[in-house]
């Protein structure tokens, strides 16, 4: 068991510590980086199944070495597999732990149709494993991040958090989602001091603005940004457009595009809801920019951002696509406080500052990963 323990400072018995997991990965480090910048304390956990990890033992990975130069705060972090829950436990065992953020899974609508079970044992086993050490610690604060995938092909729009859920018709990952959420649900029915808020995140992009931590995934980027952001690199030949005979503005498939930042940012309203309020039991909220912005659109921004021609070809639609799909979310800002504030141009130039500045990621010995043709 490879377990790696980063303690820079010694932690104060006033300050509230959050354990987040999947601290390593795009979502996780740049919560990790909002979460430091407001004086909590961090526990970090990953398992690099779909982050890098550090090839220096006893080092940080290295967007959270990047978080910690950004904010000159202290990470603990461990190796950890949520599959492995007598080290899960150690972790919980070795901090006093407050709250929990769960970023930890697999991810991908299309992997999830090839690799189902990889899915499952993943999202849903890891989530119960760590549910289980959360009891026996008594430690029942937990954000957990979910999915606009689950809602499916929409019924209307904008999408609020009533929007229906076809298990039928969604994918596996989507499901995996859906039944976490369910057992959290019925957590809180049979304790009252569980707190839990599903954040149900829509399509996130962009970089922080320094342009130090970002999107670093594993193969061909499935996301638009990142993927046009590669084809202006040279690192994919193109962009293929999946129809463009929508009924939008342009002809081309329209959804909600949020900034990374904002996202993360609105995990800081959501713990002070869990600790500054009476509420208990559990609540889902939208995470998106309550905005959608076409294919055509993004192309054509990120094009005028990076001063790139970015090559792309119109293909047939794909099966279930929909036309439209963005995001209601008044409830946020009602009861969270929050409301996205970058928009498209702020994404792609953020986005873009991170991939030509970091064209191989966090690699820094310039392996290129991806060859273009």
């Amino acid at each position: 068991m490879l377990d790696i323990f980063l303690h820079f400072l010694t932690m104060t018995s006033n300050t509230i510590t959050v354990l987040v997991t999947g601290a390593a990965g795009y979502i996780g480090c740049h919560v990790v980086l909002e979460l430091l910048q407001s004086e909590y304390d961090i526990v970090a956990i990953d398992s690099f199944i779909t982050s890098q990890k550090t090839e220096r033992k006893g080092s940080l990975p290295p967007s959270l070495e990047r978080v910690h130069k950004l904010t000159n705060r202290p990470i603990s972090f461990h190796m950890v597999d949520l599959l492995d829950s007598g080290t899960l436990t150690s972790v919980f065992k070795q901090h006093k732990i407050d709250c929990v953020i769960h970023c930890a899974g697999v991810k991908g609508v299309r992997e999830s149709y090839e690799s189902p079970l990889k899915f499952y044992q993943n999202n849903l086993e890891g989530t119960i494993n760590l549910l289980n050490v959360m009891e026996e610690a008594r430690v029942r604060k937990i954000l957990f991040a979910s999915t606009c995938t689950m809602y499916g092909n929409p019924e209307y729009l904008p999408m609020d958090e009533r929007h229906p859920v076809m298990i039928s018709r969604i994918s596996p990952y989507s499901r995996t989602k859906v039944f976490c959420e369910e057992i959290l649900k019925d957590i809180c029915s049979s304790n009252k001091e569980w707190k839990v808020l599903s954040l149900r995140y829509f399509n996130p992009v962009g970089s922080h603005e320094s342009g130090m931590i970002g999107e670093y995934p594993n193969g061909v980027p499935s996301i638009l940004i990142p993927l046009a952001c590669f084809v202006a690199l040279g690192l994919q030949p193109e962009v293929q457009i999946f129809g463009n005979d929508f009924e939008t503005r342009d002809g081309t498939a329209m959804r909600d595009y949020v900034h990374i930042s904002d996202l993360a940012s609105c995990h800081l309203n959501a713990l002070n809801k869990l600790f500054y309020s009476n509420f208990s039991g559990w609540k889902a909220y939208n995470l998106g920019s309550g905005k959608g912005y076409t294919v055509t659109e993004v192309i054509e921004t990120l094009e005028k951002t990076s001063g790139k021609i970015i090559s792309k070809r119109i293909v047939p639609r794909r099966s279930g696509d929909a036309v439209a799909s963005y995001a209601d979310i008044t409830l946020a800002e009602k009861e969270l406080g929050w409301k996205a504030e970058r928009g498209l141009e702020k994404m792609c130039q953020d986005a873009w500052r991170w991939h030509s500045q970091n064209p191989n990621g966090y690699d820094l010995k310039g392996k290129q990963r991806y060859i273009s043709g």
